[in-house]
């Protein structure tokens, strides 16, 4: 879920104050999910959006209320199916939103999200815990804290405790919700880690490989040309199995991003070259292809001579793993997840 921290850092390194939009709950034709953000400046210029339209423009209205009296609001805004088709919507809905007031100046409120932004950089799972009560925002009231698997991050209150319990119990399973304790309502947004792993190659390692792969928390696709490999019966684990007509334009299929790790297991190494050749052209975090350093070799000739450099080649991991003498497919497996570990985990992906 992108909630734009690093725009909200950059708002608050200026001290410049603004709004904040959540969507809390939606139902009916309203565009937008539960959680979507949208920054409101001072002068109602936006960044994001809550899907366009008649309930963007009263958010923006309310929001201007917001930063001319320094409040913070929680909003039904309901259109029935007649107000709709007034004004050209299909049918009607309803929308729920938190519109909150930030200081610039105020330092509680920019050491969390400064706290956030931080957490999400180094891919560590939390969730964001807001009070969204309609007595939760007087001037010096705590209203939102950060809640990891070990940590929490705001101002101690009692109440607030029993969330990060109701949290823990459930670290990995919750989605956006509100719970009540004593009285007071909590809004609940997780920030899981959205580490992708992309398989190219459905043979024995890959199997084994995407078991450990979801074990260590990163969502799994794998991929393949031969639906008799690449199917849900022996990737019982893996989030997506996607069976795929060749292993050409596959960023018509899959979106590649700095959040993507791309292991490179082709049969045989048919199509190994082809695969990298593409995700090159990625800003994939981690690239590893499997093979004998001869083989390597081979392709990468072939690369530079297809116009790629040596800067280019240098971001594989190759061979791939990291260097245990691994030889059987369960071991191999296993010391490709722990070379993906040790780049998750390293400061700015040092090699």
């Amino acid at each position: 879920m992108m909630i734009l921290y690093k725009d909200i850092i950059e708002l608050l390194d200026k001290k410049e104050s603004f709004a904040l939009v959540t969507i809390l709950d939606k139902s009916g034709s309203a565009p937008r999910e539960k959680g979507t953000k949208m920054i409101i400046k001072r002068d109602l210029s936006i960044i994001g959006t809550v899907g366009g339209g008649i309930f963007e423009a009263l958010t923006i209205k309310l929001a201007n209320m917001v930063l001319n009296n320094k409040c913070s609001v929680v909003e039904d805004f309901n259109l029935s199916n007649e107000g709709a088709s007034s004004i050209g919507m299909i049918c009607g809905g309803n929308l729920k939103v938190l519109v909150e007031y930030i200081d610039g100046e105020g330092s509680t409120i920019t050491a969390i999200y400064k706290k956030a932004f931080e957490l999400e950089e180094r891919g560590v799972n939390f969730y964001l815990i807001s009070r969204i009560s309609k007595d939760s925002f007087g001037e010096g009231k705590p209203y939102k804290w950060i809640c990891t698997e070990t940590d929490f991050y705001g101002e101690e209150e009692d109440s607030v405790q029993e969330v990060f319990k109701k949290v823990r119990e459930r670290f990995k399973e919750l989605t956006i919700h509100t719970v009540d304790v004593n009285d007071k309502e909590y809004f609940i947004e997780p920030v899981l880690n959205l580490e992708t792993v992309y398989i190219f190659g459905a043979g024995h390692i890959s199997q084994k490989l995407a078991d450990i792969t979801k074990l260590v928390d990163f969502k799994t696709i794998v991929l393949d040309d031969r639906a008799e490999f690449a199917n849900m019966d022996r990737f019982k684990t893996a989030d997506e199995v996607i069976v795929i007509p060749s292993f050409k334009n596959l960023s018509d299929k899959i979106k590649i991003d700095k959040q993507s790790y791309v292991i490179i297991v082709t049969r045989g190494h048919a199509y190994d070259k082809e695969v990298l050749s593409q995700m090159l052209k990625t800003n994939a975090k981690y690239i590893g292809m499997i093979g004998s350093k001869n083989k390597i070799k081979i392709t990468y000739n072939n690369l530079l001579e297809e116009g790629y450099n040596n800067e280019d080649l240098s971001r594989v991991y190759a061979p791939i793993g990291l260097p245990i003498s691994a030889q059987t497919p369960e071991e191999i497996a296993v010391s490709i997840a722990a070379e993906l570990i040790k780049v998750r985990r390293e400061k700015n992906n040092e090699r």
